[in-house]
C-alpha cells in the first residue's frame, strides 16, 4: 500500500489538525445546511433522518450532524480502524463500520437502502475510479435518498499530493462521475470566494514543509502563530460566496433516482 493511502497512518498523524482545520469547518456547515435543505414537496429532514457519511474520517462531520440533528440515526463507513476507533468515542450516538466499499463485510449488507441522505465529503479525489465508488456507495442510500458531494477545485498542493490526491475537480467533472455513478445531479456550487481560495493559496506557498509541520504539532511560536492564521480564516469564512465561478470549493447536490435498482455488491 503506498504511505499516502495509509489512512490508520494518516489519522493518527493527522487528525487533530483536521479538527482544528477551518476549511474543514467550513465544509461541514456546508454539508449541514444542504442536508437540511427540503426539496419541493418535501418537509426537512426530522426525527427519523437516517444520515450516512461515506468516509466518515475520525468523525468530526457526524459529531456536528449528532449537534444539529439530534434525533437523525447516524452511521459512518470508514476504511480505517484508527479513525473509527476515534470516531467511536467522539461520536458514541452513531454507529461505525469498517468498511470497503469495493468489498463491503457482510453486516455493511444490512445498511441497502437504509439512508435518507449520505455525504461524501473530500473522499472521491484520493480514489482512483470516482464513479465506481460513488456507484458502491449509492447502495446505501434509499430510493430518493439525497447525497452531499464536497471535493477540492482548483490548483492542487504539495501537501495534497503528499496524501493522495489523484484529481481535483470542476464543476463539469464532479457532475459527469455522480451521473456516470448513476445519481441525479440537482446543484453543482463552486464555493469559498474569496477567502477559501486565499487559504488554499497559503497552503500551496507552504508547500511540502505542511505535511511535516502538521505532523508534528509544532511547539512554540510557530504554533501559536498557525493557530492565530487559522483562527482569522475562520472568521473569513462567514463572508464566503456559496456559488461563484471562481470558488475552489466544489459542492454537488445529487440524488438516487426512486425505482432504481440496487446495484450488485462490488
Amino acid at each position: 500500500m503506498p504511505d499516502h493511502d495509509n489512512w490508520d497512518r494518516h489519522w493518527d498523524l493527522y487528525g487533530g489538525a483536521a479538527s482544528r482545520n477551518p476549511a474543514q469547518q467550513m465544509r461541514h456547515e456546508i454539508v449541514v445546511r444542504l442536508l437540511g435543505e427540503p426539496s419541493a414537496g418535501e418537509a426537512a429532514h426530522g426525527p427519523t433522518a437516517r444520515v450516512l457519511d461515506v468516509g466518515s474520517g475520525q468523525g468530526d462531520l457526524l459529531a456536528k450532524l449528532h449537534h444539529e440533528l439530534p434525533e437523525a440515526e447516524l452511521l459512518g463507513f470508514e476504511m480505517s480502524r484508527s479513525g473509527v476507533e476515534q470516531s467511536r468515542v467522539k461520536v458514541p450516538a452513531a454507529h461505525f463500520l469498517v468498511v470497503d466499499l469495493f468489498q463491503p463485510p457482510a453486516d455493511a449488507e444490512s445498511y441497502a437502502g437504509w439512508a435518507t441522505g449520505a455525504v461524501c465529503s473530500e473522499v472521491l479525489e484520493h480514489v482512483d475510479d470516482p464513479a465506481a465508488f460513488l456507484k458502491a456507495a449509492r447502495r446505501y442510500l434509499a430510493d430518493g435518498g439525497r447525497l452531499v458531494i464536497t471535493v477540492p477545485g482548483g490548483p492542487m498542493s504539495a501537501f495534497d499530493r503528499q496524501i493522495g490526491h489523484r484529481t481535483h475537480f470542476t464543476r463539469e467533472s464532479i457532475r459527469r462521475v455522480a451521473e456516470e455513478a448513476g445519481f441525479s445531479v440537482e446543484r453543482v456550487c463552486l464555493s469559498g470566494f474569496p477567502f477559501f481560495n486565499l487559504y488554499r493559496l497559503v497552503v500551496i506557498a507552504r508547500g511540502e514543509r505542511l505535511g511535516s509541520d502538521v505532523a508534528s504539532g509544532q511547539h512554540g511560536f510557530s504554533a501559536r502563530l498557525a493557530q492565530a492564521v487559522m483562527a482569522v480564516f475562520r472568521g473569513l469564512f462567514r463572508f464566503n460566496l456559496m456559488d461563484f465561478p471562481l470558488g475552489w470549493q466544489v459542492v454537488a447536490v445529487a440524488r438516487k433516482p426512486v425505482g432504481t435498482a440496487r446495484a450488485p455488491s462490488p
